[in-house]
């Protein structure tokens, strides 16, 4: 029923997006054509902004990816009001797609799908534990009919949302993803969402220059996420007055410019895909220039706080680093001119595991948008690489951040361990519905030779206090003698494990 709800929903948000982008480069074009015409746009996006800012002011959860949101809703932190949310954000989304801004469809399609999932619940009458459930299935069916790409939609479900594994999680959530796609497919059709031609597997030979795409990928995603956040904290935090259409103001007034003057840059960036996919050459200047200037753009949309998404634009730059890579080796190696796709498909996987710290859906994700096995090796020696190297860097999980700032925490970081004495320590994560959820550490019944010294939440570690409350996806650290860690590991997890 989830997927179903979730599939009918995101068809018809696509569909509207899909045609808002048609209108809006019908009418722009129209207008640049009549020179000084091209100012009777300016009215139309102040009414879009005023309309936009009043919706997120109706109702504050839409605003931004949607994720975090989700995130918070599965552990429990928040309750959102589907009946609002859901018509908010699907309205807002279209309305930013008309106006050109830089964002993407996934991150909202979570939301969508999760709300969706989310008044499936409350028609059943289900409880809260069962309804955070399906909540988590929604999202992952979002993923599904946005991308194309059902085991997608599960991987990011079971890495990025809930965080833990089960057969009733991940049958619940694949079931879910299955339903949404088909649906999605049978309103929308089975075109792929990104459509790859002269896609060829990497002769081993070449793998020392995967090797270096990967570091590559992973300091371009350090650099992607510090730029994301420094524009949001130092550019848009200070704008207190008249939020938030103040903040909105940027980017529509940047949207007004681009739309005349670099049309590539529009929406989601599939206009960009297509000239990097196309049979056609594109000049090394040509594709640096389209990369700066789209994660400009991202970053200045995405920072005002603007609804919408991130994920689609960040397979673009992705798709952008790839081919820029790819024709570097090309050029110096002499290599045919027949990989310079899978350059573009291991540049997507790359960027998208070191931002989003998810390197596993990055490889299903490349799987399921060229179709082919031939790359999965090469794909996954990029997203290791590029993820381990953006975590040496010290990079934040793009929405580990976002759910940090959502929520409001502020703790210091602080990781212990001791790797001198006869002791081990063990991460376990605080399923939703536990019976350790909601709950004080000091009234939870640890098993003896135990200590709890961190709680891990919203990406910071909190010094541990009988007085901390422990809540769903929380990470609990905890010391024990490694004479008993067979018995008390078996406890630890009975008492951390999620329940209906």
């Amino acid at each position: 029923m989830a997927g179903i709800a979730t599939g009918v929903v995101i068809s018809a948000y696509r569909f509207f997006l899909s045609h808002a982008e048609e209108l809006l480069r019908h009418l722009t074009g129209v207008l640049a054509d009549g020179g000084v015409r091209a100012l009777l746009w300016v009215p139309v996006l102040g009414i879009l902004c005023l309309v936009v800012g009043r919706l997120m002011l109706y109702e504050p959860y839409t605003q931004a990816s949607g994720i975090p949101q989700i995130d918070a809703e599965v552990a429990g932190r928040v309750d959102m009001p589907w009946r609002r949310v859901l018509p908010v954000k699907f309205v807002e989304g279209v309305l930013c797609a008309f106006a050109g801004l830089s964002l993407g469809r996934e991150g909202p399609s979570v939301l969508l799908g999760g709300m969706a999932a989310k008044g499936v619940a409350r028609i059943r009458k289900d409880g809260r534990p069962r309804e955070r459930l399906l909540v988590t299935c929604g999202a992952a069916a979002g993923m599904s009919a946005a991308f194309h790409a059902p085991l997608t939609g599960v991987l990011f479900a079971v890495e990025e949302i809930h965080r833990e594994f089960s057969a009733a999680l991940v049958i619940s959530v694949m079931t879910a993803s299955i339903v949404s796609d088909f649906v999605a497919s049978q309103l929308l059709g089975v075109a792929p969402l990104i459509h790859f031609v002269e896609f060829g597997s990497l002769p081993h030979e070449l793998y020392l220059s995967v090797l270096l795409m990967g570091a590559i990928c992973g300091l371009a995603g350090f650099l992607h996420n510090r730029g994301m956040f420094a524009v949001q904290e130092r550019i848009f935090d200070p704008i207190s007055h008249f939020v938030p259409y103040a903040r909105l103001a940027v980017p529509f007034a940047v949207a007004g410019v681009v739309a005349f003057v670099w049309p590539d840059l529009m929406c989601g960036g599939d206009a960009i895909i297509e000239r990097v996919l196309s049979a056609r050459e594109e000049p090394v200047v040509a594709l640096a220039l389209l990369l700066v200037g789209k994660y400009v753009f991202t970053s200045i949309c995405f920072g005002s706080g603007a609804p919408g998404g991130t994920l689609f634009p960040l397979v673009v730059m992705g798709s952008l680093v790839g081919a820029l890579y790819g024709h570097a080796v090309i050029s110096v190696a002499g290599i045919p001119g027949l990989y310079e796709n899978s350059f573009v498909a291991l540049g997507i996987a790359g960027l998208f595991a070191s931002v989003i710290q998810a390197p596993v859906t990055a490889v299903v994700l490349v799987f399921e948008l060229t179709g082919s096995l031939e790359a999965l090796l090469a794909t996954s020696v990029v997203s290791i690489v590029s993820y381990v190297v953006a975590t040496l860097l010290g990079t934040q999980p793009y929405y580990e951040h976002l759910y940090e700032r959502m929520l409001g925490h502020t703790a210091e970081r602080d990781a212990t361990e001791d790797a001198k004495t006869h002791k081990v320590i063990r991460n376990y994560v605080v399923g939703a519905g536990s019976a350790a959820e909601g709950r004080l550490i000091k009234d939870v019944p640890w098993p003896e030779d135990t200590l709890v010294i961190t709680v891990r939440k919203a990406g910071h570690n909190l010094i541990a206090n009988g007085g901390t409350v422990l809540e769903a996806l929380d990470v609990i650290s905890i010391v024990m003698d490694e004479s008993v860690e067979p018995t008390v590991d078996t406890t630890l997890r009975l008492l951390f494990v999620a329940r209906d």
